[in-house]
């Protein structure tokens, strides 16, 4: 089957990338586990293999119905849709790991879809990325590839990438490296799901050179911070103001 371009279809084809994906998210006989794109189903079938108890796959492409309806398995559960879109809340079991080969151009705004399901049960991501964006969303503070994203991962849990895996793993073959990223949830669940503390990082990265003084302008900032640029703050001093920004009632005057 032809992949399709505006889909971002790239499917991973390597055994040995799988094997390294199966062995780092530790799948157990308890794990509810959740697929995006699960394309010929070569990842599917490999987290089947272990002892689940259940898998939800998420497939925008009608056209993969047919192969993906022949994994005759009681503990799959296909749907499809658009995995940006999708309404998780309804998935049940409700998983409490992800992991996918992610379509690159939905990378960012999947990632901060799932992440608001934290204070939900999902407590772990294993993502097959491009690797500019693993890059961006691992990046410490005081590094330019710093985003808001990568900022709100810090805030609710941790990030590492895991490899970096070459384009010849995939067919058909994309242009960049990809990377496995491990994403960890242990803190902090409700924030991601917040419309403030969005509105907030994403404000105060819209001019990289300005200051968060320029940037935040109306935010109640914390003493020290406002002469900072966004890309300069760890997560606990963005969610410092955060807390400033609601306890001042802030919301009120940047929506």
């Amino acid at each position: 089957m032809k992949a399709l371009k505006r889909y971002g279809q790239n499917f991973l084809v390597d055994r040995n990338i799988l094997g390294v994906m199966i062995a780092q998210a530790g799948l157990t006989e308890n794990d509810c586990v959740l697929e995006i794109g699960p394309g010929h189903g070569v990842l599917t079938r490999a987290i089947l293999a272990e002892k689940v108890k259940c898998l939800h796959c998420v497939e925008l492409d009608e056209r993969l119905r047919p192969e993906l309806e022949e994994i005759h398995d009681g503990r799959l559960s296909l749907h499809w849709g658009d995995a940006v879109k999708y309404d998780y809340s309804s998935l049940a079991p409700f998983p409490g790991k992800v992991i996918a080969n992610i379509p690159y151009k939905i990378t960012t705004p999947l990632i901060w879809e799932l992440i608001k399901f934290a204070d939900k049960g999902l407590r772990y991501m294993l993502l097959m990325l491009q690797k500019e964006a693993a890059e961006r969303i691992t990046a410490p503070a005081d590094t330019r590839a710093r985003y808001p994203l990568g900022v709100c991962i810090e805030a609710v849990g941790k990030a590492k990438a895991v490899r970096s895996v070459p384009p010849q793993c995939f067919r058909p073959a994309p242009k960049v490296y990809s990377a496995i990223v491990e994403i960890e949830i242990s803190r902090n669940f409700e924030l991601a799901g917040s419309a403030l503390w969005s509105r907030m990082l994403h404000l105060g990265f819209a001019h990289r050179r300005k200051t968060l003084a320029n940037n935040l302008k109306g935010w109640a900032l914390p003493e020290g911070i406002g002469e900072k640029r966004a890309e300069d703050l760890s997560a606990d001093e963005w969610i410092k103001i955060y807390s400033s920004a609601q306890a001042s009632h802030t919301e009120e005057s940047v929506f």
